[in-house]
């Protein structure tokens, strides 16, 4: 009677559910924005000779940037559960920094100081605490752009005079850090937004007053620039 039976149907099984590989390796586009700073020592000095004639103060001011860039990374390995990432990055800062406090040593007279640009290349290190979540530290060159601009008395009302400051190019470093955090599911895979702060030290230079052949003086300036921003980024290899 066994032998008349059917053949017992086949068992089926549901396929394996692998869990992803993620990766960080590859390379970005960000765009975002945030809020800055800046300060400076500085004091006159003669020019020729640069002979330092008043004591050294500080001004300086703060506003809103945008921001726009894009890198490479490179994940290196597992450490204590984590991945460690190495990378390369580029940016450049459209700004908006002003500065209503200038006031020139010798003088006195007063003026609107305003940081317009800046660009930083270099590299960072991250840590990927989860495989959607890193934190990271960053450092490298830094160029910043200020405006010239006039000087004026100190007064109301306050009167136009022929003495400025030409524009200025600073070069310098920066040391920054922040987080990166996968958006999905709110937004397609491969979308991140990271937060970041940025201190930037520049090299002081020898600033003319104009017309130099009237006043025959310089002032002194070393910048320092704090940032700190959002931008959403795009990894191009995210899956």
């Amino acid at each position: 009677m066994a032998a008349d039976l059917p053949p017992a149907p086949p068992v089926y099984k549901a396929p394996a559910v692998v869990a992803p590989t993620y990766t960080w390796t590859g390379c970005y586009v960000e765009g975002g924005g945030g809020y800055g700073l800046f300060n400076q020592d500085h004091y006159a000095e003669t020019d020729p000779g640069f002979v330092q004639t008043t004591a050294k103060t500080n001004t300086g001011g703060r506003g809103w940037y945008g921001t726009a860039g894009g890198g490479c990374d490179y994940q290196v390995g597992q450490v204590w559960g984590g991945s460690v990432i190495l990378g390369v990055l580029a940016d450049y800062n459209f700004m908006g920094l002003q500065s209503n406090n200038f006031q020139e040593p010798t003088s006195g007279l007063i003026g609107n100081e305003k940081e317009t640009s800046s660009w930083g290349a270099g590299a960072r290190i991250g840590y990927a605490f989860t495989p959607g979540t890193m934190g990271y530290m960053n450092a490298g060159y830094t160029q910043a752009h200020f405006n010239s601009f006039g000087l004026t008395t100190n007064g109301f009302p306050a009167v136009a005079t022929i003495f400025s400051f030409p524009s200025q190019t600073y070069n310098g470093w920066f040391l920054g850090g922040g987080t990166e955090t996968s958006l999905t599911p709110f937004l397609p895979q491969g979308f991140f937004l990271r937060s970041e702060y940025r201190y930037s030290s520049y090299q002081a230079k020898d600033v003319p007053i104009l017309p130099l052949t009237i006043t025959s003086t310089a002032d002194h300036m070393q910048k320092y620039v704090q940032t700190i921003g959002t931008s959403l980024v795009y990894k191009f290899n995210w899956h």
